[in-house]
């Protein structure tokens, strides 16, 4: 097997996809069509230091999610950070679009150096891409006619500061059609839902070992970012909530159908120390196990 491709820069990368030298060293905005894959990468892992957010305007077909798939007939986003791998395929020419690398560095000395980790779809997989309607398709594709408008145009004093505004407000409308995206396929995360509560419960009755937010993950095959962030959209609560929401349901069972002891429950449910149990269950419902036992 082949090792994997690593590029540090965006210039090594523009001259193996065999493009000009970049206008800016730390950020290049490619037209999709110019993206020529060689032969020999079609198929290899490929990592970067950079952020990367692909602009597909004709993406047809169907996506895989969790155990089924989605169709959709609408272009899309998706997005990936530094030191994540992709697999480049031979028909990235076939898709109109845009490709925007950014160097972190090109962050630095603005906010958004340290709030760009809060846009956690750069930790989705290619799967849980963004999919855009023709109205959302043509405010990101504004955005990327200005950033590359801004590249061509000669560097002056404000060009950093107009691309590093320009990039925010692609951040942040991508967050908001992904909030659209989770509203509109409701049903579809439903259905997921569903599963996850199973998968918990199922887990806290035959194990002593509490789900981590990784297993459901990995149990529902998506990724936990996704998972959380959908969750949250619809619920109110990540993952981890509904772990621990479940995992209270199950302790004021055992609490009022049998004579166990709190350290016996704690340790039936998972916890290391019985400590860590009671403080829990004091979060969650404003009283101690043991109050809850003789209240109820």
């Amino acid at each position: 097997m082949e090792p994997p491709i690593h590029f540090d820069t965006i210039s090594a990368l523009q001259r193996r996809l065999d493009l000009p030298a970049p206008l800016h060293p730390l950020i290049t905005l490619i037209p999709t069509g110019n993206i020529k894959v060689k032969p020999e990468d079609i198929g290899r892992k490929v990592s970067t230091n950079l952020y990367k957010i692909s602009f597909k305007i004709d993406f047809k077909g169907k996506i895989p999610y969790g155990r089924g798939t989605y169709d959709f007939e609408d272009g899309g986003l998706s997005f990936t950070g530094p030191h994540q791998f992709s697999i480049p395929t031979g028909d990235v020419a076939d898709y109109d679009g845009y490709t925007l690398f950014f160097h972190p560095d090109f962050l630095r000395g603005y906010p958004l150096a340290k709030t760009i980790q809060q846009y956690g779809y750069f930790s989705y997989t290619v799967t849980e891409a963004l999919y855009l309607s023709e109205k959302e398709k043509k405010i990101i594709f504004s955005i990327f006619d200005a950033m590359l408008l801004e590249l061509e145009n000669n560097i002056d004093h404000f060009s950093h500061d107009v691309m590093i505004a320009q990039l925010e407000l692609l951040l942040n409308y991508s967050n908001r059609f992904y909030n659209r995206q989770f509203l509109t396929r409701k049903t579809l995360y439903n259905d997921l839902i569903c599963q996850m509560n199973t998968y918990i419960s199922e887990t806290i009755n035959t194990s002593s070992q509490l789900p981590t937010v990784q297993q459901v993950a990995n149990h529902l095959q998506v990724s936990p970012r996704y998972l959380s962030d959908m969750l949250k959209s619809l619920t109110g609560m990540g993952t981890q909530q509904h772990i621990h929401h479940q995992l209270i349901e199950k302790a004021k069972e055992i609490l009022l159908t049998t004579n166990a002891t709190i350290a016996e429950i704690a340790y039936q449910l998972g916890f290391e120390h019985p400590q860590s149990f009671n403080k829990l269950f004091r979060q969650k419902t404003n009283t101690s196990p043991l109050a809850y036992r003789k209240s109820s």
